[in-house]
């Protein structure tokens, strides 16, 4: 299913529904990130999705990650919690979601990186390197706050 994501555009379509999902900041021994290629998109994304009736969101966030990059990981910590109204997601089959997204961070505890039906590319990458890459600005400000100094404390928006 094929996917618009609008940010503070003014000819965004209206939503029509709200979902939970969570997705997950995962490094390296050297600090690089796990991103995946969106294949629907072509951006630069941390892998994650919508959450399933019967699971929580740390479940969610290590289900997803299983999903689309073949690792298996542990929730650690939370980025934070985006809930902006100006980001909203157009589905190819007429849904329009406003962003509900609680972002976290994990550690990799097993399996072999393997990219799924959802991406064209899988990677870790080098922070310096996210502001050459295609990257939606809502997935921009979830690394920026990892990286920031305020991690401590999640973010709330």
């Amino acid at each position: 299913m094929g996917r618009t994501d609008y940010y503070d555009d003014p000819d965004a379509p209206e939503p029509d529904s709200l979902v939970v999902a969570a997705s997950a900041v995962i490094t390296d021994d050297d600090g690089r990130i796990l991103l995946i290629r969106r294949a629907d998109s072509g951006n630069w994304a941390l892998p994650g999705g919508a959450l399933d009736l019967g699971e929580s969101i740390s479940d969610c966030a290590v289900r997803e990650v299983r999903e689309e990059t073949g690792l298996d990981v542990e929730v650690t910590g939370m980025v934070g919690i985006y809930t902006d109204p100006r980001h909203v997601i157009a589905y190819s089959d007429g849904e329009v979601r406003q962003q509900f997204n609680g972002c976290l961070t994990a550690r990799t505890v097993g399996g072999s990186l393997m990219r799924s039906d959802e991406s064209t590319d899988i990677d870790y990458i080098d922070p310096a390197r996210l502001t050459a890459l295609p990257i939606h600005p809502t997935q921009f400000l979830r690394l920026t706050h990892f990286l920031g100094p305020s991690r401590r404390q999640p973010y709330l928006g």
